[in-house]
């Protein structure tokens, strides 16, 4: 029987930090504000907003070379790409043909995710699929971000920019045979469009394009068309909803209890959220994973970020059961449960 083992992961953020206080000089907030709404005490931005260098392909490159270092492994190995991304490099190619030139990669296909927070648990189950299908041996996943070049970072758009950093998180997933190795042994995908506008950005797109008018009359258009919008109450009431929903799926799909868990790892999306969940299912903090505190929200990197360090850290060893939940935009949400 094919499994799908995790074989290498690596993470990856630039080296600007952006602390509370930071923000504090942009916009009327304060550290106190900040952490107790969300948690985050700090975040990472490229260094200039502006950065045509360190763009969201570059992270998930540098993130992609730990995690085949640590797999023992070369791009020529590399069979499949699934990047996960809001903030690609162009509107359009996607990031995945961008990460295969940068790894020097054979021509293998690359695959775009655009399911937001959930990009990376939707990255990982494609990935998966086609693991025990038997058409690829080694998939590169990626969940990376830019976010800090297309925040408004005003008093208007405070509610939504204190709270996302950049960063990118890199996973090989690869076959293997051994009945010792680990395996992905349940995932679920769930989404509710009708939400879709409660957490969105309108531009650029076929609904809310607007490409003549931003031409011909750019002082007309808002900050609320160009920029992230959310809702956060209606987010946050959906959220503690749907986490515990698509965890006990995870769990009754594979045969397991929430007792039988190594370590949960939630979307880093409020720190709140997570609070929440945790205590709902009755989790020591020990099998909890969370550093929003120092991230921030970096959307589809944040659980690949967080399980890159929790693997580092040593809080995740071979043979952990380990949980990956996640809730966003789309709505979507979804969980992977797997055997390390």
């Amino acid at each position: 029987m094919i499994k799908s083992i995790i074989k290498g992961i690596g993470h990856y953020v630039p080296e600007n930090v952006v602390t509370n206080d930071d923000l504090s000089k942009l916009m009327t907030t304060n550290d106190e504000w900040i952490t107790e709404r969300t948690g985050i005490k700090e975040r990472h931005h490229r260094k200039n907003r502006n950065d045509s260098d360190e763009t969201t392909s570059y992270l998930g490159f540098k993130a992609s070379e730990k995690a085949l270092k640590m797999a023992g492994l070369t791009s020529k190995d590399i069979d499949f790409i699934v990047f996960a991304t809001l903030s690609p490099d162009y509107y359009f190619p996607g990031c995945g043909v961008l990460l295969q030139e940068k790894l020097g990669c054979d021509t293998i296909g690359a695959l775009d995710v655009r399911n937001q927070c959930s990009g990376f648990v939707y990255a990982m189950s494609v990935a998966n699929a086609f693991i025990k299908a038997g058409q690829y041996k080694n998939i590169l996943v990626v969940g990376a971000e830019v976010h800090s070049f297309g925040l408004d970072f005003s008093d208007e758009g405070r509610g939504v920019s204190v709270i996302f950093g950049d960063g990118a998180g890199a996973v090989i997933l690869s076959a293997s045979e051994d009945e010792k190795a680990g395996d992905i042994l349940a995932f679920n995908m769930h989404s509710e469009g009708k939400h879709a506008e409660e957490l969105c950005t309108k531009f650029p797109g076929s609904k809310f394009g607007w490409s003549d008018r931003m031409r011909l009359e750019p002082e007309n258009v808002t900050n609320e068309e160009v920029y992230p919008i959310m809702n956060g109450n209606f987010v946050f009431k959906h959220a503690v909803t749907r986490f515990p929903e698509t965890m006990n799926e995870a769990l009754k799909s594979a045969g397991k209890t929430v007792d039988d868990l190594d370590m949960f790892i939630p979307h880093q999306a409020n720190l709140r959220i997570a609070q929440f969940v945790q205590k709902k299912f009755n989790l020591p903090d020990e099998k909890v994973f969370n550093n929003i505190q120092k991230y921030g929200n970096t959307t589809a990197a944040s659980i690949p970020i967080a399980l890159s360090e929790a693997i580092e850290q040593g809080k995740i060893k071979r043979g952990d059961l380990v949980l990956l939940s996640a809730f966003g935009s789309g709505f979507t949400w979804g969980s992977i449960l797997f055997e390390y």
